[in-house]
């Protein structure tokens, strides 16, 4: 659990950056955050569904993984946080995935994505009404993208 708990380094900052861009998109919370208990970065990070972002670079990295995403992908924060978005994929699901993340980019948020994904164990799964949406900082900057869903089911 230490480990994980690394994963609430991510700063509080990047929480604001998830929950802001959330809001702004869907006009919903990502999470509440009962008055006076806990931070938000701690609230994101505890949440009971998955949450996952990826920067903007050539070829985006997972930025930020909740402890939820850990499990479900059966890693750790560090090696999460050091691989490039696509590869959470497997490589004939991922010009699907492509497809969709460019309409992403496009609309601002989609709801209702499905897609198969596999852990670093090689454990396949298949995601359901997932939520992505564009990472968009106060200025306007556009800083990546997030994913949020709770429902899927392992196919192996």
């Amino acid at each position: 659990m230490a480990e994980q708990r690394a994963g609430i380094g991510a700063t509080e900052a990047h929480g604001l950056l998830l929950a802001n861009s959330f809001k702004k998109w869907t006009g919903r919370e990502l999470v509440s955050l009962p008055e006076g208990e806990g931070s938000l970065s701690e609230a994101l990070f505890e949440a009971p569904f998955v949450i996952l972002s990826h920067g903007t670079e050539a070829d985006p990295v997972l930025n930020y993984g909740n402890a939820a995403a850990l499990r479900l992908w059966e890693t750790t924060w560090e090696e999460l946080t050091s691989t490039p978005s696509r590869l959470t994929a497997e490589p004939m699901e991922r010009a699907e995935r492509d497809r969709f993340f460019e309409q992403v980019t496009a609309n601002g948020f989609v709801d209702n994505y499905t897609g198969i994904r596999i852990s670093y164990a090689g454990r396949r799964f298949y995601i359901v009404n997932a939520i992505v949406w564009n990472l968009i900082d106060d200025e306007g900057v556009y800083r990546g993208q997030a994913a949020a869903f709770s429902e899927y089911r392992y196919l192996d």
